[in-house]
């Protein structure tokens, strides 16, 4: 389960439609500056000047079984899905992750499994990190794979191949007490067009817990959640953003979730 038009956007789900530098150059840009911040000793070695090339890249970080060698991993069990509510416990799961597991699953690209069943019915058997307040959701990781075998081998991957559909605007509010950064208000943009929910999931995941990693998201922090059909347009409000391969255009790159500075 990792060059277009002006935006388009529903004018009730996002009034006020964000102005993000999305060329193909900026795409290519922010997806190899992953790449960078992940695995910045490799960067140099590598080719990331294309899409296609990118994605060869992946593929060589990713042909193994999952978190093969020194590669962590984490591990979502998904009963109930409510997309607000899993983007704030993604949130408090990313935070209370390890210092020393911190680098380890970054260099990893922030690996995560996506499996269907009931926490509930498995906390007496599985020892998880999170566990959303609701019991909708749990996690566990990010370690290695022979950590989860067990579990990963119980459960099938968490499957909701039906169209993420656009819907009206959500603020949550990221669990936990702030620390001395003063919490801000950032807008989370997420991409619906021909995006299955389970691919949403793995692209928000990615976004969500690289900028708690990298600091743009702590407690206390408001998120306003807008769903619009594509990602696309000039400006410079960008904090973060999620690429991979254009759902349209398998040989081009598609923005699917954008994180804004504080509005």
């Amino acid at each position: 389960m990792t060059g277009s038009p002006d935006l388009v956007a529903a004018a009730a789900l996002a009034p006020h439609p964000p102005s993000f530098p999305l060329s193909s150059a900026a795409l290519l840009a922010s997806a190899a500056d992953r790449v960078r911040s992940a695995r910045p000793e490799l960067a140099d070695r590598l080719d990331l000047s294309s899409a296609q090339a990118l994605r060869a890249v992946r593929a060589a970080f990713h042909g193994g079984r999952p978190g093969e060698g020194d590669e962590l991993l984490a591990v979502v069990v998904v009963g109930r899905l409510d997309l607000p509510r899993w983007v704030s416990e993604t949130c408090a799961f990313a935070l209370g992750v390890e210092p020393g597991a911190r680098d380890a699953w970054r260099r990893s690209f922030t690996r995560t499994v996506y499996l269907a069943g009931s926490p509930a019915n498995l906390r007496d058997r599985f020892a998880f990190d999170h566990v959303a307040d609701d019991g909708s959701a749990a996690w566990a990781g990010p370690a290695p794979a022979a950590a989860t075998a067990t579990l990963r081998r119980l459960l099938k991957s968490f499957e909701a191949p039906h169209e993420l559909a656009g819907r009206p605007p959500a603020t949550v509010t990221v669990p936990g007490r702030p620390g001395p950064r003063t919490p801000v208000h950032r807008e989370l943009f997420i991409a619906t067009a021909r995006v299955t929910v389970t691919d949403a999931l793995v692209h928000l995941n990615h976004l969500l817990a690289e900028a708690v990693l990298d600091g743009l998201i702590g407690p206390g922090d408001r998120l306003t959640l807008r769903f619009v059909p594509r990602l696309t347009g000039p400006g410079a409000r960008l904090a973060l953003l999620r690429v991979d391969t254009d759902v349209h255009r398998p040989d081009e790159l598609q923005a699917y979730a954008a994180l804004t500075t504080e509005v």
